[in-house]
């Protein structure tokens, strides 16, 4: 995964527009992969739901809280990647109260499988979810990369810990110590 460079993919979002009026005032917006990294570090994380317990308990949460440390350490963006639609990161980020994690809905998983990361996951009856895994991504480039652990289909596990936030930022204050 190293120095490869993200997938092109073009994601379904949905933006809050008060234009549209009425009760769910969101539109549809296409967002492309270079909208979201080019030109810019940041550190994407991609998970196996959202609204799941590892997820919404930890990683989502610590990614949030721990944003203005990543900041310091040249990052410009935090984006929480999942195999889920649009209304369905968009009601997880309103649940979660984000103000600093950007979620991106990776609802057909393509961006998941052209990056080797889609397994099946019908033991938990999801069908195809993205393997949890983390990376700094430099212009659209990887510049480093956080896999959990057993990489496989009906895993009956979830491991995590390689692609916690507490595990990237340490990471990425050693590679700054690295370079001084």
């Amino acid at each position: 995964m190293l120095g490869k460079k993200v997938p092109q993919v073009t994601f379904r979002t949905r933006v809050r527009d008060e234009a549209v009026g009425g009760p769910n005032p969101f539109r549809w917006q296409d967002v492309t992969s270079d909208d979201y990294f080019a030109g810019k570090r940041v550190v994407l994380f991609s998970l196996p739901g959202a609204f799941t317990p590892t997820c919404s308990t930890y990683q989502l949460p610590d990614f949030e809280k721990l944003f203005s440390d990543f900041q310091a350490e040249g990052i410009d963006a935090i984006y929480c990647m999942s195999v889920n639609d649009a209304f369905v990161m968009n009601a997880w980020a309103k649940s979660q109260n984000l103000e600093n994690v950007t979620v991106i809905p990776d609802g057909s998983g393509e961006f998941t499988r052209k990056m080797g990361m889609l397994v099946a996951k019908d033991n938990l009856g999801f069908g195809m979810r993205s393997w949890r895994y983390g990376a700094i991504v430099n212009d659209g480039i990887v510049e480093q990369w956080f896999e959990e652990e057993g990489y496989s289909d009906n895993c009956e596990s979830d491991p995590y810990g390689a692609s916690s936030p507490q595990n990237i930022l340490e990471n990425l204050k050693a590679l700054k110590i690295a370079a001084e």
